[in-house]
């Protein structure tokens, strides 16, 4: 990519998903040590995040670095409004910026174009911070992202899309490490039934669960165990949604979606 070439110095904000894993490869193969891969730790990482992209940079040989960001610290943030991912890209972008000015890097992120076309207001705050989007600017797709990622041999390929736990959390829902806990453990429960895609969504008192679509049936015909365990964690009420796992779901709260 064009963008990527066009650097001297790259750091990617590196977070174990398939797009992110996808540019820093990309930044490894074209920049070699003159790219860095940073990995941001917060309460809203799930468990086992970590581990999994520390796998990936190590057999690759990139630059890894990891840092610690406290966007529950930021009221925007933590208050839960639609705007919750803007402070959070915020937040990291301050923590990453240091490391970039030391090392006289660009900052990129892997912003797909199927990304420009939902509710990002993160976006926002990558343009604000002069942050590079260099799989967009390259008109790249998600499937697309996914296939060259095949090509590369990347074992994020097929992996499923996986936000940060805050995006579990309807909107007007305060974030808290203690929410952001227990939807992670709810989700690593609902996981170890076999089921690949998970959202396990608080709203509030009451958890939703979304599967994959294939596997509704599944989960709908085995729902007691889910239920059970969701209850001990808490959550008053429990429903496996029938309609299966749904991008963004949350957003159709949002009576301003798609204004920002």
């Amino acid at each position: 990519m064009e963008a990527v070439r066009a650097e001297r110095r790259l750091v990617v904000a590196y977070s174990g998903g398939v797009d992110s894993t996808f540019l820093a490869a990309v930044a490894h193969e074209v920049l070699g040590r003159d790219s860095v891969a940073v990995t941001a730790v917060s309460p809203a990482l799930a468990g086992g995040e970590l581990p999994a992209a520390k796998e990936i940079a190590s057999e690759r040989g990139w630059d890894h670095r990891v840092v610690r960001t406290h966007e529950l610290d930021r009221d925007g943030y933590r208050q839960n409004s639609g705007d919750r991912c803007y402070w959070c890209k915020v937040e990291l972008f301050d923590v990453i910026e240091p490391l970039a000015r030391d090392l006289d890097a660009a900052v990129a992120v892997g912003t797909n174009v199927d990304d420009l076309s939902d509710y990002r207001p993160g976006h926002r705050a990558a343009v604000e911070g002069g942050v590079l989007s260099p799989l967009a600017d390259a008109g790249l797709t998600k499937e697309e992202i996914r296939t060259l990622s095949r090509s590369m041999g990347l074992p994020t390929a097929d992996k499923p899309a996986g936000p940060c736990l805050s995006s579990r959390l309807a909107y007007g829902v305060e974030v808290t490490p203690q929410r952001l806990r227990r939807v992670d453990r709810a989700e690593t429960f609902v996981r170890g039934l076999g089921f690949e895609v998970v959202r396990v969504r608080d709203l509030g008192d009451q958890a939703r669960v979304e599967v994959g679509r294939d596997e509704v049936a599944r989960a709908l015909a085995t729902q007691e165990p889910i239920v059970e365990h969701l209850h001990g964690l808490g959550f008053a009420e429990v429903e496996v949604d029938p309609r299966g796992y749904r991008m963004g779901s949350l957003n159709i709260l949002l009576p301003s979606f798609g204004s920002g």
